[in-house]
């Protein structure tokens, strides 16, 4: 009686198993159908050394998931408003203090995506309102005069917004 009922409930168990056995691959084929390249500029606006850790991460994370499904990433980061406060070699001593292992974890998702050929663009206009001095802002990035005028412009060319706030 008792191992009737074992059998029985492993066959239960079983049965409810085979739909997540089969379910389908979860991945982005749809949206992705017959690209060969994913043009994004990602607008970075985040006031938050741990939230702007945790989204340079993910971005990291959306790269290689593009690569993994057959698309080549063209990404490009415009940094503007408070975020650009995170992105210097000398940042404020006491928000240092506060965030270090979010700093830490910037600049290196920072350079990680430098590697991987993700242009990353800072504002200028962002950069004198927060009081970063531009000679100290990370060596990936690349000092542009206002942001915004450079998400227009890559716009312009194709690239397609992504905000990240």
């Amino acid at each position: 009686m008792v191992k009737t009922k074992f059998v029985v409930m492993l066959f239960a168990l079983l049965m409810m198993a085979i739909p997540f056995a089969q379910a389908a691959k979860i991945d982005d084929a749809a949206a992705l159908a017959e690209m060969k390249t994913g043009k994004g500029v990602f607008l970075v606006d985040i006031g938050d050394a741990k939230k702007l850790a945790f989204y340079l991460d993910v971005i990291r994370g959306t790269h290689a998931g593009m690569v993994k499904q057959g698309v080549e990433p063209d990404f490009i980061l415009v940094y503007i408003g408070p975020s650009v406060k995170y992105l210097t070699s000398q940042p404020n001593e006491d928000d240092y203090f506060d965030n270090n292992v979010s700093y830490d974890k910037i600049a290196e998702n920072v350079a990680e995506l430098g590697k991987l050929g993700v242009r990353q663009e800072i504002c200028a206009v962002a950069t004198r309102v927060f009081g970063v001095k531009n000679e100290t802002v990370l060596p990936a990035l690349t000092l542009v005069g206002d942001g915004f005028i450079s998400l227009i412009g890559w716009q312009a060319q194709g690239y397609h917004l992504v905000p990240v706030f």
